[in-house]
């Protein structure tokens, strides 16, 4: 069987020592985790996690399965081949001369994204989009000079009135 992405999206207990039972899972069954997205949700007292891992369609199902026991799960779905809404939010910090400016600005206009602080010597860029979307950008931008970047990582939720989580 082919390795492929598979999104994860999963509700836990906000408390201490949760995101390290889970990773700890992951670790030992051998999957990288691609990316991952934590944070508060609608409901009191939980959160929401967005992951992201390579593997074939058993050995994921395997894993969902085991993350679906640990205490502190609520509950995993795969939905990957659900019809999803995926965004991933990245700051870009580009070295940017005054005669690179204008260059730099017309990126980010065709992009949508936007120039959120600027230094003498640098323009911090926010995009917000799909993962190719923020690659695509990315190549624009490397040959300026990118000192540094920070990516959120997949959010995900299935399209729809239908909850992605069981």
């Amino acid at each position: 069987m082919e390795d492929k992405l598979h999104t994860l999206v999963s509700l836990v207990q906000d408390e201490p020592g949760v995101l390290t039972r889970i990773a700890g899972l992951f670790r030992r069954r051998g999957f990288n985790i691609e990316s991952l997205s934590v944070g508060h949700c609608e409901r009191p007292g939980l959160s929401r996690m967005t992951i992201v891992v390579k593997g074939d369609d058993a050995e994921v199902d395997q894993v969902t399965r085991q993350l679906d026991k640990l205490i502190n799960v609520v509950s995993v779905t795969d939905i990957t081949r659900r019809d999803m809404v995926a965004r991933e939010l990245a700051l870009i910090k580009v070295t940017a001369r005054s005669d690179d400016r204008s260059e730099i600005m017309q990126m980010v206009d065709i992009y949508r994204a936007k120039i959120v602080d600027v230094a003498p010597d640098s323009v911090t860029v926010e995009v917000t989009g799909g993962e190719d979307k923020i690659d695509s950008l990315l190549t624009l931008l490397r040959p300026f000079g990118i000192t540094e970047m920070a990516r959120t990582g997949r959010t995900a939720l299935i399209r729809g009135a239908q909850s992605s989580i069981k």
